[in-house]
């Protein structure tokens, strides 16, 4: 039975002819190879994650370094695809999470990155004073305001 250490990595057993036995590439491992490059993690980190040393990883994963490019578009066309389903089994919360993930879709393609900010609410007070720099042209009263503001300065 094989022993796993914290991280679930296979606990190396002792050889006593020396050296190191050669590393296998798992499929798990492959897969977190190319997770890791989805998130824009170098080389040298990845090796360290799972325990190899530069030249390893070079070597056992060369195919999945290739697609460094397209690893985050496939990642998101994996987690679009799954959240469609979710959306399609009636999950509502996948419904808000893919509608989510098609506005920052939108987003990216019209070349922004965030969402445009929305402006500010305004208080009763501020829309009060916003309310009485617009008069109401329709009453003598407002015509006037709108001819002298108050302090004399013009308004229009």
């Amino acid at each position: 039975m094989q022993t796993f250490d914290l991280f679930g990595d296979p606990v190396r057993e002792y050889h006593p002819k020396g050296g190191r036995p050669q590393h296998v590439a798992t499929q798990e491992n492959r897969n977190k190879v190319s997770m890791l490059l989805a998130f824009g993690w170098n080389n040298e980190r990845i090796a360290r994650a799972i325990h190899v040393s530069l030249p390893t990883l070079r070597a056992r994963y060369f195919a999945e370094l290739k697609y460094r490019e397209e690893a985050r578009d496939r990642l998101d066309a994996t987690l679009a695809m799954t959240l469609w389903k979710q959306v399609e089994a009636g999950n509502v919360s996948a419904l808000r999470e893919f509608r989510d993930l098609m506005e920052h879709n939108d987003l990216m393609l019209y070349g922004r990155s965030e969402p445009a900010p929305k402006p500010p609410k305004l208080g009763k007070k501020e829309e009060a004073i916003l309310a009485a720099r617009k008069p109401d042209l329709t009453t003598p009263l407002g015509r006037l305001l709108a001819e002298d503001g108050p302090g004399g300065e013009r308004l229009n």
